[in-house]
C-alpha cells in the first residue's frame, strides 16, 4: 500500500526579539515593499534553545505560532525587524492585533519561569496556564487594566501632555485600576488626581489591547462638573479644554485615544 505523506498546514510565525518583530519584505507588481507575517510551514528562523514554540490561539479560532530570539535578526533583501507598536503602520489590523497577544504570552513566558511563591521552576501546563511543581502555585498571563477618558465641556474637550509622551501631542487623561475599586471610580479618581477636576455622566465607550507589554485600556466619556485644573506635576506638564478648530498634535490612530477624539468630532 502506498504511504500517505501528511501535509503540514502553513502556519504565521511571530517572531520577537524583546518588542520587535520579523517581518518578511514582498514586493508588488510595481516594485514597491510591502511587509507581511512570514507564513509557511517551518519557521523562517530557527528557535534557539531555551525559548519554545508557543501556539497561540486567537480570538477568530486561528492558531499561530510564536517565539523569542536572543539576538535580533539582520535588516537583508527579505526580511526586517519593526517594532511592535510601529508595526501598525506596516501589516494589517488583524495581523497586530495577533502580533500583540503573541508579544504578551512570550513577555509571560519569560517573565514566570520562576514561582513567585516558593520559588521553584515552573512547568508549562497550557498555552497560558504554568503550575509549580513544588507548591502548586498557578500562574496565568497577567492583564494590567488601566483606564482612558475623553472629557467633555461644552464644545470643548479636555487634552493633556503627559511627561512620558514623546514630541508635543497630546492625549486624554488615563491611568491604571487600583484594588477594590470600579472602572467608574478609577476614572473619577485619576482625573480628580491628575487634574483636580471633577466628572460627571460617566460613561464607557469601548475597550483595546494594549500589550506594551500586557495591558488592556478601557476608554470612557464623561462631562466636566467642577473645578480648575490643578496638574499633578510629576504625571502631566499641560492640560487644557481645546475646541475641534484649534486642536493641538493628537494621538495616532492606533491608539483607543484617537478613536474617542475622532468620535467626539463626528458627532460634536
Amino acid at each position: 500500500m502506498e504511504k500517505k505523506t501528511t501535509i503540514k498546514p502553513n502556519r504565521q510565525w511571530f517572531i520577537f526579539f524583546k518588542d520587535q518583530l520579523l517581518l518578511k519584505k514582498e514586493y508588488t507588481e510595481q516594485g514597491r515593499i510591502k511587509y507581511v507575517i512570514p507564513t509557511d510551514t517551518e519557521p523562517p528562523i530557527k528557535p534557539e534553545t531555551g525559548h519554545p514554540i508557543h501556539e497561540v490561539l486567537l480570538a477568530n479560532g486561528e492558531q499561530i505560532c510564536a517565539f523569542s530570539l536572543n539576538h535580533s535578526a539582520e535588516e537583508s533583501e527579505t526580511q526586517i525587524m519593526i517594532g511592535l507598536r510601529a508595526s501598525y503602520e506596516y501589516i494589517s489590523i488583524n495581523e497586530y492585533r495577533a502580533a500583540g497577544k503573541a508579544y504578551q504570552i512570550l513577555y509571560w513566558d519569560e517573565h514566570s519561569r520562576f514561582c513567585p511563591v516558593c520559588g521553584t521552576p515552573t512547568t508549562q501546563q497550557a498555552p497560558i496556564m504554568k503550575k509549580c511543581p513544588q507548591c502548586g502555585n498557578e500562574i496565568y498571563p497577567p492583564i494590567s487594566t488601566a483606564i482612558i477618558v475623553l472629557i467633555r465641556k461644552g464644545e470643548d474637550i479636555l487634552l493633556v501632555h503627559a511627561r512620558n509622551f514623546r514630541g508635543t501631542f497630546h492625549g486624554l487623561v488615563a491611568g491604571f485600576l487600583e484594588a477594590g475599586e470600579t472602572l467608574e471610580e478609577c476614572v473619577a479618581r485619576e482625573v480628580m488626581e491628575e487634574t483636580g477636576l471633577k466628572v460627571k455622566n460617566i460613561r464607557y465607550f469601548s475597550s483595546q489591547p494594549w500589550p506594551y507589554p500586557s495591558g488592556l485600556m478601557v476608554g470612557f466619556i464623561a462631562d466636566y462638573e467642577s473645578g480648575e485644573i490643578k496638574l499633578q506635576e510629576d504625571e502631566l506638564t499641560s492640560a487644557a479644554f481645546y475646541h475641534k478648530d484649534n486642536l493641538p498634535e493628537i494621538p495616532q490612530k492606533l491608539s483607543i485615544a484617537r478613536k474617542l477624539i475622532d468620535w467626539w468630532l463626528e458627532n460634536n
